[in-house]
């Protein structure tokens, strides 16, 4: 999937480090529902194992820059992937050092046309905590629109936080 400044890739064995960092950052932790560490190991069988989307219900795709792809700006998801009900929810990540350039935004339209025309889903949808005004202004930005907001849905070191939820119908 390639766009004007920012394309999608699939997963390589060289991501792993990449990919080893951004998984074991705990402040990454809080929007992941991660609360352990992953190993090297478990990196490197993810990555063996990702080209399926039917099989895994997931689809991690890297977010490289179009005019010089050794630059990996990021890394877009699809997971809890259901092909009945013909819906996704969506994830995304852009790594500090390029945030604020558009990358998230131009990387979302290039995966809502890969699920909508290729996957053939009918919805995405993501979930955002309510403190992060910048990244519910980008999901809403591309179309997607609030929908509901969970009362003290997560647990965050010492408070509990809530979570909107935001969905994208694709009308076809």
């Amino acid at each position: 999937m390639i766009g004007e400044k920012i394309s999608l890739r699939a997963l390589e064995p060289d991501d792993s480090n990449l990919l080893y960092i951004w998984e074991n950052d705990p402040e990454l932790w809080r929007v992941s529902s991660t609360i352990a560490p992953y190993s090297r190991f478990d990196i490197e069988q993810y990555i063996l194992n990702s080209n399926d989307i039917f099989a895994s219900k997931q689809l991690r795709l890297m977010i490289i820059l179009t005019d010089d792809p050794s630059v990996i700006v990021g890394a877009i998801d699809l997971f809890d992937f259901d092909p009945l009900n013909r819906r996704a929810e969506l994830g995304i990540l852009i790594d500090c050092q390029f945030r604020g350039k558009g990358y998230a935004g131009d990387a979302i339209e290039l995966i809502k046309d890969y699920a909508f025309n290729t996957l053939n889903l009918h919805q995405l949808y993501c979930h955002v905590p309510t403190d992060k005004e910048i990244n519910l202004h980008l999901f809403r930005k591309c179309g997607f629109e609030l929908c509901g907001t969970r009362r003290e849905w997560r647990w965050n070191k010492d408070q509990w936080s809530d979570e909107h939820i935001l969905q994208l119908i694709h009308n076809s």
